[in-house]
């Protein structure tokens, strides 16, 4: 009896020393890179010409996701379209943004250049592009203590698998006329978990998809402080110029009527001043 005992734990350790070997152990990787798609057969970076970028606003800017490696990337579509969603709307309240369109991945392709996102600003009438490029790797580690517990009382019942989830996002805001990088900034999250054997692909999926969430967290407020100073430094930057398309009166934060109020501040100043 204590045989046919020993047998049966022994089998049992095999088997559950088996289901540790279902568990991925090198991670999980999904990347869209903007190098990829932009400058496809660059061997060194690319050297841009000294130009003048006009800018007319109210701009109208689209946004997407760069392609991304292997089938759906990691993130599905509805999911990408939902994130790009979160920064339209954290733009959406800027006068001198006169429209944002989402762009769906579909219409990227693969290592497509400035050719393709000509394309993308001509079809959907947009003027600047926001490129979001992304690197997320899940790290596997099976702890050696749960799987003692593993092979007592189940795989189961025990979590013993760890992840730890390291995301980066990236928005990169493109001229497409003269194809110039204005500005650009990053998010970045880290998703540490643990699961069981069974719960572990659906627990960590969600984790990765929150993991893009937190990055994106990260980045709308980086973003928006990046914007604010590109308005400042274009004000002194002999490569810009703005020019107002008809009907647009917006003068940054002041807006007409804050000019308007300045130059009558102005004309009350000098009046002062020739009395005195």
């Amino acid at each position: 009896m204590k045989s046919v005992l020993a047998s049966m734990i022994a089998l049992l350790v095999l088997a559950v020393a088996g289901c540790a070997s279902w568990f991925p152990q090198t991670g999980v990787k999904h990347a869209g890179s903007m190098v990829d798609y932009l400058y496809p057969d660059a061997k060194e970076p690319p050297q841009m010409k000294p130009s003048v970028t006009t800018l007319r606003p109210p701009v109208r800017v689209g946004i997407a996701f760069v392609p991304g490696e292997g089938l759906a990337a990691g993130l599905p579509e509805a999911e990408r379209t939902r994130l790009l969603e979160r920064v339209k709307a954290a733009f959406a309240k800027y006068d001198y943004i006169g429209a944002i369109e989402v762009i769906p991945t579909q219409y990227l392709r693969p290592k497509g250049g400035f050719a393709n996102l000509d394309q993308l600003a001509r079809m959907f009438n947009v003027e600047l592009v926001a490129l979001v490029s992304y690197d997320q790797i899940q790290f596997n580690d099976t702890n050696a203590l749960s799987f003692l517990y593993w092979t007592i009382i189940g795989a189961y019942i025990v979590h013993g698998d760890q992840y730890d989830i390291q995301t980066m996002v990236d928005a990169a805001v493109f001229d497409v006329s003269s194809r110039k990088l204005l500005f650009r900034a990053p998010g970045t999250s880290q998703i540490k978990g643990s699961a069981s054997m069974v719960g572990f692909t659906e627990q960590a999926r969600a984790a990765r998809l929150s993991g893009y969430n937190n990055a994106v967290d990260d980045l709308i407020p980086r973003l928006q402080a990046e914007l604010q100073g590109f308005k400042e430094r274009i004000k002194n930057d002999a490569n810009f110029k703005v020019e107002n398309k008809p009907g647009y009166t917006g003068g940054g934060d002041m807006g007409w009527l804050g000019m308007l109020f300045a130059l009558v501040l102005g004309g009350v100043a000098y009046r002062f001043r020739r009395k005195a």
